[in-house]
Parts: structure tokens; C-alpha cells; sequence
């Protein structure tokens, strides 16, 4: 029913948990009071798996602490550290860093991404990545959403405000360039299986 598995990038943890479509009911006692409030306003079968397994995975790692969200909607656990929550086919990941911020993203493969890449491509990248390539699509689809979570901020254009460069087969340079406001972080971009895992390694720094 579910498989774990954990995967070290530096000092970052990611946690991750496999399920196949489990019968919700048998996993409540996973999930707070506030979270069964929550679980009924879900009425995707599909959805509600994803949100009861989050709260199972939350548990093997945090116990029943709560998962809290900042005033931009990143979590995190009080008084253990940073996370970030992503989700996949039949997959979800949990990132954990006790010292710095962290931006998770899993993207299935697919091939609907070839009809969206010219809205979340710059011109440099357009040059600079193989656009024919599904896979390499998803890897920078999937780093920008890893960056988003990283902005801190709204009203992002994915295009313009969020920029990849490929150091080498696993890591990336992420750009989060904004007028007054420029960051940059290294990201691992990796293939697992049918999907792609993106996460920071390092902290966000700030750039002149």
C-alpha cells in the first residue's frame, strides 16, 4: 500500500511516499482535528488520497505536529525546521531542512508540457535547452516551480521572473530576478522513475 523512500541532497532531506489508491478511511487517525474538517471539503477521490497520504508521511517524520503556513503559503513544522510539500502520480514528497529554506517540486513526465513551454520559457532558455525534449521540458518546468516556492512572493511571471541555467546533468543555476529584488540558487533537477524531483541544496542568496 505504501513504499517510503529517502534521498539526501546535501543537508536536505526528501522524503517521499509511494501509494497505490488506498481506502482513505483506514488512515484518519493520521490526520488532526482541523485536518478532518479539511479532508471533507475534498471530494476528489484522487485528491483526498493525496491529502490524507501528505498527512501520513507528515507523521512518520513530525508525529502529530501541525503542518502551519506562512503568510505567502509556504509550511512548515513549528520548532523543527523547514519544509516544502510537492506531489507526483501516486507520489508525495516532503523536503526537510533544519537551517535554511527549501523549494520542492515533483513533475510527472508528460507530454502536455510541449504545448505549455513557450509560456514558461525566456528567449535565453529557448537557446540554451533542448526544447524538442519532453524530459528536459519537465526539468525546467519543475525548477521554476521549485523557485517559485523559493520567491516568497506573488504575481510571478514564470517567463521573465524565474530563469534556469544548466551547470551540468544535475544541477542548475536558478535566477529569481525581480527590478528591485535578485536571487540566485543552485538547484538539483533529477529524474526518479516516471517523474522529476527539483530542490534547493543550498540556501538562497542574494545578488546585486
Amino acid at each position: 500500500m505504501f513504499h517510503t523512500e529517502n534521498i539526501k541532497y546535501g543537508p536536505v532531506s526528501v522524503f517521499l511516499l509511494y501509494y497505490d489508491d488506498f481506502v482513505t478511511e483506514e488512515h484518519l487517525h493520521n490526520l488532526l482535528p482541523e485536518e478532518h474538517i479539511k479532508l471533507e471539503t475534498l471530494k476528489h477521490p484522487a485528491r483526498r488520497r493525496e491529502y490524507v497520504a501528505t498527512r501520513v508521511l507528515r507523521t512518520m517524520h513530525f508525529g502529530n505536529e501541525p503542518i502551519l503556513y506562512s503568510t505567502i503559503g509556504a509550511p512548515y513544522v513549528k520548532g523543527e525546521g523547514f519544509i516544502s510539500i510537492s506531489h507526483a502520480n501516486h507520489v508525495v514528497g516532503m523536503a526537510y531542512c533544519k537551517s535554511f529554506q527549501v523549494g520542492l517540486d515533483l513533475e510527472p513526465i508528460h507530454e502536455k508540457v510541449m504545448r505549455v513551454k513557450g509560456k514558461f520559457l525566456s528567449e535565453e532558455e529557448k537557446k540554451l535547452t533542448d526544447t524538442s525534449s519532453v524530459e528536459e521540458m519537465i526539468k525546467v518546468w519543475s525548477g521554476k516551480e521549485a523557485l517559485y516556492k523559493l520567491a516568497g512572493r506573488k504575481k510571478i511571471i514564470f517567463s521573465e521572473n524565474l530563469l534556469l541555467t544548466r551547470v551540468n546533468e544535475l544541477i542548475w543555476k536558478g535566477k529569481i530576478y525581480f527590478p528591485n529584488n535578485k536571487k540566485e540558487v543552485l538547484l538539483t533537477i533529477d529524474t526518479k522513475n516516471d517523474f522529476v524531483i527539483s530542490i534547493n541544496a543550498s540556501p538562497v542568496y542574494e545578488v546585486k
